[in-house]
């Protein structure tokens, strides 16, 4: 699975950490979704689209 979320937090001008700490979980988790290298749950998930102003299945998308 893949996601836009790097594109969407640098657009509405948050750093990892301020997009961390809204979302309640660490940098590391941040940078880690971005980077592919974790699906996060569906509540995180959730949490992330609400943030970014936008929804879940426009941040989130399957590789085909």
């Amino acid at each position: 699975m893949r996601n836009r979320i790097k594109e969407l937090r640098k657009r509405q001008g948050y750093r990892q950490e301020d997009l961390a700490e809204l979302a309640g979980v660490t940098r590391q988790t941040i940078i880690a979704v971005e980077n592919n290298k974790y699906n996060p749950s569906l509540e995180l998930g959730m949490k992330l689209a609400k943030l970014l102003k936008t929804r879940v299945e426009d941040l989130f998308f399957l590789d085909e």
